[in-house]
Order: C-alpha cells, then structure tokens, then sequence
C-alpha cells in the first residue's frame, strides 16, 4: 500500500490508542534497512513507521553529499515507492531534531511538503519530532507551538520531548544529565497539552528513565506509573482527553515495563538499537564464517561469492526483518493491520 495520508495515520492512532497497542518506529540507514522494515512488517502483518535521524539522513546522503535534509528526501521517495508494493500501511516520521539541526533538517522537509501540496502532491513525511528538551520548558513549549502551527498546515503530526532520555544517540550524549530530569513530571504533560492540542496533532515523548542504546538488566530504571499520572493530571484538567505517547530509548526493557506503558497510552515506540544489532550481527556471521572467502588470503584470490555484496546483505536484511516482527509482537500490533483505511 502507499505511504499512508495524514487522515490515515490519524486513524492509525486512535485504533492504537483505543487497542492499547502501539506503532514500533524503526530508524533506518539505507535502503537495505527500509527494506528489512517494510519486509518484517509485512510478515508479522503489522502496520508500521519508518523513521530517519539526523546522523542517519546525513549518512543516506553519502560521504560525497553529507546533507541531512537530501538523504531524508531521498530515503523517503525509496519508502513511498516501494511500500506499494507491501500490503501494509506505513507511515514516515523523522526522529529527534535538537534545535541546532532545525534549519538543516526538519525545516527544510516541511518545505518539501509544502512544495509537494502546493503541486497537489501528498505530504513527503507524516511527522516530525522536535527535541527541544534541553532548553528550559518554556522556550521548548513556545518553540514548539511555532513548528506545530506549521506542521498542521500541512497535516504534519509534531512530536516533541519534555524530560530528558538518557545516553548516546547520532552523537548527542546525554549521559551527564542529573537523573531527576530523566522523568516527565504530570505537570509538565499538562502544560504541553495545554499549549499544543488546540494548534494541532501532537505526540509526546515523555521521558521516565527511558535511556538511548542497550544497558544490561538493572542497569535503567523505568517508571512507566509517570505516564499513568501524567495522563490522570490531563483528564483531570481536560474532561475526555488523554495525550498520545511515545517511547523512546526502550532497548532492554522488558515486556512488562512495555505493556505498562500500551495501558497508559504509548501509541509509537522507536526500535533502533536492536534492529542495528540484528542487521550488522548477520554480517558478522557470514564474515567469521567466510574469512578466507572475503580477504585475499596469503596471496589467493579469495571467494568472488563470498565477497559479493547482495549474500550477506540478504541475511542482514532477514535477520532485521525478524527483529521487526519481534518489536511488533512485544508492541501487540502484530496481526492488526487495518488494511485499506479510509
């Protein structure tokens, strides 16, 4: 199926939220790792997101370009070609955009879309994040409230971040943040939702302990209770209304703390560590297992079937595509695609 439209996704959303299952968001790299996406969701017949970074669309780019708006651009008219071909619905979004890459990234792909409508052409992404967690909740909210009143021209849905994640991720180290600003306060989620639900669609990545990359059990403490108490706050203050949350930094959780966080309203959680993982550990295998076919060994010639690209590539594309299936099964959208949505 086509990349879904903005009333399409909107509907993908209220079923998560309503099913308390959620969307998983993978980053890619690469048009092999799109297709290890689009080919992991379509065997767990789940509906999905493919989401690119910062560091990412820079290195889609290529060595000889290093722009992070061209290789967003690019990877996303791959996905809009070839998720036609996938009978899955899915959507694109960009990953966290800290405010220093606004002029080279987000702003220049809502410019494309604006572009694209304008030629009476769909939109190009169907989200943005914004991270402007590190600036004083004020100026995040009021920087927020400005690229929201933009995106929904163009039916963009924002996401942004209060709190802090924790770790590393496309070279932004947060490692060193006091562990008091690795959780959201309902406070926080209220003002953010009061500021931003009137102007738009909105997601919020509300932080409680999550932290980027992989840790070993014990290692991040997770509060999934602060989404519960966050959306009561906002109930309370809104009759009826409930936020939509996302889960960042979520490798090494565990299927408990996963759930928790479905029945208190995470509709998309972002899968980037573990599909790396997955993708690069089949490369490894076949390299260990071919050594002497992929190098010129002692002066022999080596294995022109070991050394070609597309063998190891194909299992690295496979053994992504079951770490997908794996995200959406712990996720529970898996067997829940909506099909053609209206």
């Amino acid at each position: 199926m086509p990349v879904v439209t903005p009333a399409q996704y909107r509907t993908m959303l209220d079923k998560a939220q309503q099913g308390k299952y959620a969307y998983a968001a993978f980053n890619v790299t690469s048009t092999e790792t799109a297709n290890a996406v689009l080919l992991g969701l379509k065997t767990a017949k789940a509906d999905g997101i493919v989401q690119i970074s910062t560091g990412g669309a820079e290195f889609m780019s290529g060595l000889g370009v290093k722009t992070m708006a061209y290789g967003a651009i690019a990877l996303a008219q791959y996905v809009h070609y070839m998720a036609q071909h996938y009978e899955v619905n899915v959507a694109l979004h960009t990953d966290h955009c800290h405010p220093k890459y606004l002029e080279t990234f987000v702003l220049p792909l809502i410019a494309e879309t604006e572009r694209r409508r304008a030629a009476g052409q769909g939109n190009l992404f169907n989200g943005h994040m914004f991270d402007g967690s590190e600036l004083p909740l004020d100026e995040n909210i009021k920087r927020s409230t400005e690229l929201l009143k933009r995106c929904a021209a163009s039916e963009i849905i924002l996401e942004v971040e209060t709190g802090v994640v924790g770790g590393e991720e496309d070279g932004h180290d947060t490692s060193g943040v006091p562990k008091d600003k690795l959780y959201t306060t309902p406070e926080d989620m209220v003002e953010v939702h009061k500021a931003l639900s009137p102007l738009g669609q909105y997601l919020l990545a509300a932080t409680f302990g999550n932290v980027h990359g992989v840790y070993k059990p014990g290692n991040v403490v997770l509060r999934p209770e602060i989404l519960r108490d966050g959306q009561a706050a906002i109930a309370k203050a809104f009759p009826g209304q409930r936020g939509r949350l996302v889960f960042h930094g979520g490798s090494g959780s565990t299927l408990a703390e996963i759930h928790a966080t479905l029945d208190y309203g995470v509709v998309k959680m972002n899968v980037d560590t573990d599909t790396q993982y997955a993708f690069t550990r089949a490369i490894a295998g076949h390299m260990f297992k071919n050594y002497d076919g992929v190098l010129k060994v002692d002066g022999e010639v080596g294995d022109k079937k070991a050394y070609d690209p597309r063998p190891y590539m194909k299992k690295a594309e496979q053994s992504m595509a079951d770490r997908v299936v794996r995200a959406c099964e712990d996720l529970r959208s898996a067997g829940k695609m909506l099909g053609t949505i209206q």
